[in-house]
């Protein structure tokens, strides 16, 4: 077993150290899609929906007291305006005004996470923002300016993407993360959800993903070949089924393997 801090994986999770992050607050109204409760009883850091794809006010203010009590670092999990799509269809926002969306979505949160106690650490953009954000440098210099609109935070995005491009840019934070239950491409990019295989079923196959990224540096592309990844955090969605059952196996597994799970900001 190689160790976490060895010359021979570059891709490797900095110091042994890796994050676990989950999508939460995915309701709305009597409607709930995440077990947040559980999963933030696992997580280092959870992406709190900002109620433009999920999440309205009393789910956005219970999960940041809940975060806040276990010592969860709350991140804002922006979105294009798109409730019916759950964040996923691909739209066309101008800059300006996705600037200002990004932003706004942040400062909702952030009045739930300071009256929680906390605040609001970093920014992950969801769904279609965030794959658009990864080729389009429009559409992730918008998303930059919103956080930098905010007050300016660490963003959370996909290594080598226009949006950690755009961020260290400004002089934000970019934090790379990767995807214990997504498929890869060669290229080192999401596989797209509506191809098949693009979405890991197997709990024994993301356990083995999780800690090939955090203490390799290394993940199996859909086709085959080996694939470096870079990665400070490691998500686990919030939305597959026995989500919380399966981010506990990957934290276990993540600590067997010699690996520190703790937040990243």
């Amino acid at each position: 077993m190689a160790d976490a801090d060895s010359e021979t994986a570059p891709g490797a999770a900095p110091g042994g150290v890796i994050d676990l992050n989950a999508d939460l607050a995915e309701g709305f109204g009597r409607w709930r899609l995440t077990d947040d409760e559980a999963l933030l009883s696992v997580v280092t850091s959870a992406n709190v929906a900002c109620g433009f794809h999920a999440g309205d006010p009393a789910t956005m203010r219970r999960v940041c007291e809940v975060a806040a009590e276990r010592g969860v670092r709350i991140g804002a999990q922006v979105s294009y305006r798109d409730l019916a799509g759950f964040g996923r269809r691909a739209m066309d926002v101008p800059p300006d005004e996705l600037a200002a969306e990004v932003a706004y979505q942040i400062g909702a949160l952030e009045v739930f996470a300071r009256a929680a106690g906390t605040a609001v650490t970093y920014v992950k953009p969801h769904g279609a923002l965030y794959n658009r954000a990864v080729h389009d440098a429009e559409q992730a210099a918008a998303v930059v300016e919103g956080v930098r609109l905010a007050g300016g935070l660490p963003v959370l995005g996909l290594p080598g993407s226009r949006l950690l491009a755009a961020a260290a840019r400004e002089g934000l934070g970019a934090v790379a993360e990767a995807f214990a239950d997504r498929a890869y491409t060669a290229g080192g990019t999401l596989v797209p959800r509506r191809e098949p295989g693009a979405v890991l079923e197997s709990a024994d196959a993301v356990v083995a993903r999780s800690v090939g990224i955090a203490r390799d540096g290394r993940v199996p592309a859909i086709t085959g070949e080996t694939v470096p990844v870079v990665a400070r955090s490691l998500c686990v969605h919030g939305d597959t089924p026995g989500a919380a059952r399966l981010a506990a196996r990957v934290r276990q597994s993540l600590e067997a393997a010699g690996l520190r799970v703790a937040a990243f900001s």
